[in-house]
């Protein structure tokens, strides 16, 4: 094995976005990538991890930039300011996805026909808004992400969905799954939402320490819902991955 990484720029527009590549350089062949949706706070150490875990499986990674310039919130005004602009814009949101998706689709690493985005948090947004345009993305994951539905021309959804959902969110509260399973239904898509009892937001996250705000670290829902990504990826490329020393 043999992992690297780089920043790589693309735009969208007038826009320079930042993004991180990593891949195996074992494997001469261009490989299917997954794009990697960032938290509110911006792409940082969190999401290019999750792109060099990919890497570990065969994939690319490709931890993507939605708020251009590799800009980082440090504290939750920053992050909230950053991130509402697109929260509330679902079009500009959309445009800026798809030159990341158009961006992965030109690496010489990538096989442009094989993409999947997984996201956490406001990414996971990014990832279901991604499989919302209908584009020919093979697989949408979003790890306790915000199911709110865009007010875009409905498509039919290409991208097998998966949903990975702590029961106790705030974020996403009950009502809201069900809206999302129905949504995803009616687009036609292969979906499926695991929802994790005694489970809050940013399970997956290590540092997520704030119970009294909803969001706590999980270890075993943690576990399961990479477990379950990592089939999802495998049933999709066939590149036979395995979950075993890759928990995070």
């Amino acid at each position: 094995m043999n992992i690297t990484t780089k920043p790589v720029e693309y735009m969208d527009g007038d826009t320079k976005c930042i993004g991180y590549l990593a891949w195996d350089e074992s494997f001469a062949d261009p490989k299917p990538c997954v794009m990697i949706g960032h938290d509110w706070s911006g792409r940082n150490g969190f999401a290019e991890d999750k792109a060099i875990q990919m890497a570990a499986q065969g994939y690319v990674g490709f931890a993507i930039d939605v708020y251009g310039e590799g800009k980082n919130g440090t504290t939750p005004e920053e992050n909230a300011a950053l991130m509402g602009p697109f929260k509330d814009d679902r079009k500009m949101l959309l445009k800026r996805l798809m030159a990341a998706y158009d961006a992965a689709q030109g690496f010489e690493q990538v096989d442009g026909r094989s993409i999947a985005m997984m996201g956490f948090c406001f990414g996971g947004l990014c990832a279901l808004d991604l499989a919302r345009s209908g584009i020919a993305l093979k697989a949408a994951i979003s790890f306790h992400g915000l199911f709110d539905g865009n007010d875009l021309p409905a498509q039919k959804i290409k991208a097998s969905v998966l949903a990975l959902h702590g029961w106790d969110d705030p974020l996403a509260p009950p009502a809201s799954v069900t809206a999302l399973g129905k949504e995803l239904t009616k687009a036609g898509c292969d979906w499926q939402i695991h929802a994790y009892g005694q489970t809050s937001h940013a399970f997956t996250v290590e540092a997520a320490n704030d119970p009294a705000n909803g969001m706590q670290y999980n270890e075993a829902s943690n576990r399961r819902a990479w477990a379950v990504t990592l089939d999802l990826l495998d049933e999709k490329f066939r590149l036979h991955g395995t979950a075993q020393g890759l928990l995070v």
